[in-house]
């Protein structure tokens, strides 16, 4: 494995002061609410926009930031609003970045631009609705369908049906033992992408190297 010294220029004793800063403004955020008398009117949302980095711990999921392995794709999501979310609840929702947008609105008690309909749903509205999810990322060709405990995923010309709530690691491919299941989730995912823009072959895409993971042996640098 590399050296964990240098990435992009910090260093994990960088990292570090950079996650103890992070939990102080959002303590400041969340104490500054209070003393205005805000608090109990402001919903708080702690999330990211992808899995963890290389310094970080994403068991039991496997990959990271930059793969559309569960560990590149799960993320955090809190919310916090006091008399409207209770406090320690949790949701079984399967959800995506792009389902803040209903929500806020509804939490503003707005609608949306009929013209201009979202993609997501309220995260708010209390009831769990059954959905197909979406990826696609030009590094090894990776694309990925998450349909209830099913995920389609595709990566560097390889092919897999895993079920990610029985086999979070995703080591065991089920393509050939459930073929109707792996054979529907490809259809439905290539309608999907043929709707969509097609990807620009000059977009960066940044992968990850054997010399900063060790779980990534032989993926050299070229």
């Amino acid at each position: 494995m590399g050296s964990l010294a240098h990435y992009d220029g910090g260093s994990t004793a960088t990292y570090a002061r950079m996650v103890r800063r992070l939990d102080e403004r959002v303590g400041r955020v969340l104490d500054r609410l209070k003393r205005k008398g805000l608090a109990g009117n402001t919903l708080v949302i702690f999330t990211s926009d992808n899995g963890g980095e290389r310094f970080s711990d994403n068991w039991p999921f496997s990959g990271r930031k930059t793969e559309l392995l569960e560990g590149g794709i799960r993320l955090p999501a809190i919310l916090r609003w006091p008399g409207k979310v209770k406090a320690g609840s949790t949701s079984d929702q399967v959800a995506i970045t792009r389902d803040w947008l209903p929500t806020l609105l509804a939490a503003a008690g707005v609608n949306a631009d009929p013209a201009y309909p979202s993609d997501g749903i309220n995260l708010l509205a209390g009831k769990t609705v059954p959905r197909a999810l979406f990826w696609r990322y030009r590094w090894q060709q990776q694309q990925a369908m998450r349909e209830g405990n099913w995920k389609l995923l595709r990566m560097a010309g390889n092919s897999f049906l895993l079920d990610v709530v029985k086999d979070p690691l995703e080591r065991a491919n089920l393509k050939s033992a459930y073929p109707k299941v792996f054979a529907r989730m490809n259809a439905a995912y290539d309608a999907w992408n043929a709707g969509m823009l097609p990807e620009d072959p000059k977009a960066y895409s940044h992968p990850s190297w054997a010399d900063e993971e060790a779980d990534h042996y032989g993926n050299r640098r070229p």
